[in-house]
Order: C-alpha cells, then structure tokens, then sequence
C-alpha cells in the first residue's frame, strides 16, 4: 500500500516505545553481558559476537562491520525495507497512533491499521462468548449470549474437571470454554446479534463459507475450546478439542492477519515472567500439556501448538531467559521422537554454536506431561527436568537404543551416526569431550579398545588431524604464544590468567586465596608475559597492600616487551569491577578451572599419543597402567567442566 508521509509525533512515539532488545531479539539470539546485549551480527557471517545492544543508549553497534544505528535503522537494513514502512510496523506492534502530514490520506491508512484492531476485538468477543458456553446450563442467561444446549456446556465442563482434574481457577487463567454443536451458532452472535461484518469474522478464522450452498458455518463446533494469545495477552486464535469421534482430535484456527503458527507460542504470555525468573523455558506439545504444567505450578511452560519448533519461536522464547537454556519435553512415543528429532534439526545451527542450551527430557513409560502429573507431585517433574540430559547425550541414546553393537551391520551404522554428529560441533572442548564418550560405548566396555576408538572417530572427523605414529624429531622448547595453543586454549586460557593476576593487583582481600588454590593445585601461568608479571609480583609482595601496583609498574618499567602485554591489567573498568566484588569466589573458581582444563587437556592429548604407541598383547602391563590413566584424566576433565560453571568470555 501507499504510505503517506508519517508525521514526526508519529515517528517521535514509536522511537520512544519501540525496545531495540525487544526488536533485535526476534532475530538475533543475544545474550546478557553486563549492562549490554551481546550476539553474533546478522549483518555478516562471524563465529564470535561481536555485536552488541543497548538498552539504556537504544543503539546496536557491530565491532566487526561497522553496522550500528536505533531499532528502525536495524529493521530497515535487515529487511530491505523503506523507513515508512519500518515505522508503520512498530507503530501496529506497539499501538501508536499514526498521524501523517497529509490529512485527506489518514482516513484511508487509518483503515487499513484498523483491521488489525478489529480482527483483535472480534476474537476477544468469540472468547468470551465461549466461556459462557462452557457454563451455561439452566440459568438464565444474558440477552446478548444466545442459548445454547445446556448439557453440551456441562459434559465439556465435566470433561476439564474430570478427565483433565482443572480446577476452576486454571480454566479461568486459561479462558477455557466450549464451542457448541450448531453449524451457526457462533455466526449467528457475532454477524446477526452483534452486528460484526461477516468479511471480518471470516478473515478471523472463526467461520466459512460453503462451498455448496450459500451462507456460513462455524469453524469449531462441539469442542473444547482454548484460546491461544500473543505475547501482549491479545486473543489472536483458537485450538479445538473434540469431545466426540470428530476429526482431527486436535483443531488450530486457520492462519490469519493476527495469527501464524509457526511465530505463536501458546502460553508465552502466561510464562514470559516464570521463564526469567527461573531462567529456564520447557517445551511441551500440547494445549493441555502446557495447561497442567502452570496448574502445578511449573510456570515456565509452552507449547508449540502442534508444529516442528521453528527458529523464529525459539529466538521468540530466548530473549526471556539469559542463559538461553531450553528443555523440549515431547512425548516419549514414536510420534513424540519424532517431533523432537524435526524440533532438533530446525535449532540444531544455535545449538551447535553454543546460542541454545538445548535439553531433551522424555517422561518414564511414554507420558506427556498432563498424564505424568496426574498422581503425581510437582518436585517428581522438577527432579525430572533438572536431571534432563544434554540434546547430544540424548541423541546418541537414540543411536544406540535397540542396537546391538556386537553385530557388524548395528556397529558400523551407529559409528558412522556419531561422526555425523561430531562433525558438526564446533566448540573443540565440546567435541574431544563426545569424542571420548563415543569411544567408550563404542568400546562395549573393553578399556584397552579406547584409544583406537578414538583414533577411529577423529579420523573419520578430520583425516588430517588424526593420530599418526609419531616419527624421531629433535625436540625444541615449545614457543609460548596464544598461535601455539589450539582455538579453545587461545580463548580461554589468557582471559583466566588475566583475571587471576586482576584480582590479585586490584583486591588484597583475595590475595591469600589466589595463592592457595594455585599452590593445591600445583598450577603455574602458562603465557610467558602472565608468568613474567606473576614472578614480578611475588618478589615485591610480601606484606604490600595499598602500593603493589604501582611497585609492579615501576619494576616493569625496565622491560618494556613485556609492559606492553600486561600494561591493561592494572587498569579495570566499571563492569569488571563490579563483577569481582559482586562474585569474586565464583570467578577464581571458575579461572583455576579453566586453566587446569586446559593443562589437562593437554596432557589427555599427549596420553592419546602415547597410549596408541603401546602393543597391549607385547607390553599388558603397561597398557592396562595406561588405560587407568587415560580414565582417570577424563573424569577430571568432566569434573573441571562442573566447576567452571559459566564461560569467563561472558563476564569480561
């Protein structure tokens, strides 16, 4: 449509009520870094963010390629559209009234905006009149709600307090009602009595045309009605469950100007809150299911109204939870595997980065969630959930139910699955982690059989990376810079070290325990200029408090090198400060844990090399001395992975 031009009040208003983290979330997944937003910039193809959000400044800005600019300016670039058109979205999103200069073309924009709001209201009066459906039964009842067969409105009401065991209060949250078994009923309330223009009750998917007569009828008829909302809390649809032999079981509202399956969330509105505060969404299947979770209490449920999960309805569900953690609870049936099987390929790109702490939580003996809670109490779910495995650990149970690894043809299947899968995961901790634990089922419990295991697996994963026997090689003393540590150390590994010398220089309260756990756990810096800073610091320390840093400048004043790499560390920003003080023990947990992961690390790889070297049938002993080994490294490397917690890349 023709867009007139807006006037600046217009433009004025939506730039104040448009949320750029809000705005960006819809496409980005951002993650929360001190005061700002953090993501990888849709603007060009990066595997570290560099770009970021504010919600104090309303500005985005990307370190990569320069793009930055206010919540239109991001809008406009990413959809190639006009300004005007940018602006009349926002202003439909967020209710702004639109005003434009040339009064004689208001009328006709104001009612193409109006359809919306008209679609909005239409609904809300569907809702409501069936609600009172679902009640009516013998009283009087109001003169603008028709009659409507009693005993139709109380077996559905039966049926809720019966089979589904919903109390009164869940059906109200719900808006729960019951469409009635007539062809007309609902047409003839809202076009006869309440006068709305049939066009517009059919463009809200409430009704039809026939197809071999003339006139209309109801889109749901003798169902259970429940109204599915936007995240604003606007009835935007409905889902239709029959109480009879009708098909489908199940009925959603057609697609309309409101309302499209694949961005809807049923219940969002009702758990946004529930998913903040416990940081955490679960994913149900259906209506029901997501109904009988926030009965129990468990408010952070939604459903995916019966489709795959699709990306645009996670990245809708993450910008309420910080650490993007998300639990598909499907049915543990064929159907259910399924549908979590499609929801994993629609995500499995933000998983395999890292956006996505994707959980996979299949109910003992097949149950959804509205059948497991009946009989049962709330914590047995929230045991449930807190235990639910990885998506990787997950799929790979999948790969290996009902196979039998001694048969050649299950084996060879099963193997080639999980190099599949390996391939894909990008964080290389991540992926030595299953490469072991692959190694170990493909072991079938034989320890000796490990190490050619893995060898076999990185193979397949990257020929040229695979474990050679190693050749005669003069050794030379390793050149310790970030090029010679692999991309995960190169990451990790300075900004540990640097926190650790941070707190030390910065907070003589936590001096002592830096020393200690360094001590117990025979830890040393790894990079030379962090060592060089480390030896400076323990010459002149003793017994300085207040002074040491400006001590530690001084003496390093002769070596100006090294005074180059370390110079920021005695400098910290607002940010940082803050996150030391508010959990300084967390952070030097989490450094000590980083550093030795990465020394461990190491030394798992040259154990690797090693053990391959070993002839188990001419040297038993010596094999069996390595297998236990090569054991106990991993469990300290799963351990490790426990007590960092969290990524030292978010706080810094």
């Amino acid at each position: 449509m023709h867009i007139p031009r807006l006037h600046p009040d217009t433009i004025e208003e939506v730039k104040q009520r448009a949320d750029i983290i809000d705005v960006i979330s819809e496409h980005v997944v951002l993650r929360k870094r001190g005061k700002d937003y953090v993501g990888l910039c849709p603007f060009h193809s990066e595997k570290s963010p560099s770009f970021t959000a504010s919600q104090t400044k309303q500005m985005y800005y990307c370190f990569g390629c320069q793009a930055g600019g206010n919540a239109m300016k991001f809008l406009m670039d990413l959809e190639k559209r006009s300004f005007a058109e940018v602006v009349l979205d926002l202003a439909r999103r967020y209710q702004v009234s639109v005003k434009t200069l040339e009064p004689e073309q208001r009328q006709e924009l104001q009612r193409q905006l109006s359809l919306r709001e008209q679609l909005y209201e239409v609904l809300a009066t569907a809702a409501q009149f069936y609600q009172h459906a679902l009640r009516y039964g013998g009283q009087k009842r109001p003169s603008e709600v028709p009659l409507v067969e009693a005993t139709s409105g109380e077996k559905a009401l039966q049926y809720l307090q019966s089979v589904r065991q919903l109390k009164e209060e869940t059906i109200q949250q719900f808006g729960i009602g019951y469409a009635p078994a007539g062809w007309e009923t609902l047409y003839r309330y809202l076009v006869e009595d309440k006068r709305y223009p049939v066009q517009l009750v059919e463009k809200a998917g409430l009704i039809k045309p026939r197809k071999e007569a003339s006139g209309y009828y109801d889109v749901f008829r003798d169902r259970i009605i429940i109204p599915i909302h936007d995240v604003l809390g606007r009835v935007i649809g409905f889902g239709g469950r029959s109480l009879g032999d009708e098909q489908p079981k199940y009925l959603n509202s057609p697609e309309t100007e409101v309302f499209i399956k694949g961005k809807t969330l049923f219940a969002l509105d009702k758990a946004k809150a529930g998913i903040s505060q416990q940081d955490q969404a679960v994913v149900v299947e259906g209506y029901f299911d997501a109904i009988a979770l926030h009965a129990a209490g468990i408010n952070n449920a939604i459903a995916s109204l019966g489709t795959a999960l699709s990306i645009e309805q996670v990245r809708q569900v993450l910008r309420y939870t910080d650490s993007k953690q998300l639990v598909l609870n499907f049915d543990a049936d064929k159907a259910g595997t399924n549908a979590t099987e499609r929801a994993i390929g629609e995500i499995a790109e933000l998983a395999y980065k890292g956006e996505v702490q994707l959980k996979i939580l299949n109910l003992p003996d097949g149950k959804d969630a509205d059948e497991y809670l009946q009989g049962r109490e709330p914590e047995d779910y929230r045991q449930l959930l807190a235990n639910a495995p990885l998506w990787l650990d997950w799929q790979i149970q999948q790969m290996t139910k009902e196979r039998d690894l001694k048969q050649a043809a299950d084996f060879q299947q099963v193997s080639g699955q999980m190099v599949k899968l390996l391939k894909n995961i990008a964080n290389s901790d991540t992926r030595n982690y299953y490469i072991s634990h692959c190694a170990e089922i493909l072991s079938l419990g034989d320890t000796r059989l490990i190490s050619l295991r893995v060898e076999n697996l990185l193979t397949q994963i990257a020929p040229t990376r695979a474990f050679r026997k190693p050749t005669p090689v003069i050794k030379q003393q390793p050149v310790e810079t970030e090029q010679s540590l692999d991309k995960s150390e190169s990451s990790l590994l300075p900004i540990a070290e640097a926190l650790l010398l941070q707190i030390y220089l910065h907070y003589p309260v936590y001096r002592g325990a830096i020393v200690d756990v360094l001590d117990e756990r025979d830890l040393q810096f790894s990079l030379s200029h962090h060592r060089f800073l480390w030896r400076q610091i323990l010459e002149i320390s003793s017994g300085i408090d207040d002074d040491l840093i400006s001590m530690v400048q001084d003496r390093c004043l002769e070596f100006p090198e090294e005074m180059s790499l370390v110079s920021h560390l005695f400098h910290l920003n607002e940010k940082t400060q803050k996150e030391i003080i508010s959990r300084h023990d967390k952070l030097i947990q989490a450094a000590t844990a980083c550093i030795e992961l990465v020394l461990r690390e190491k030394r798992y790889r040259h154990l690797c090399q090693l053990f391959e070297q070993i002839d188990p049938e001419a040297e038993p002993e010596k094999w069996e001395s390595y297998c236990k080994v090569f054991c106990q490294e991993k469990q300290q490397l799963q351990e490790l992975e426990r007590q960092r917690q969290f990524s030292l890349a978010e706080l810094l």
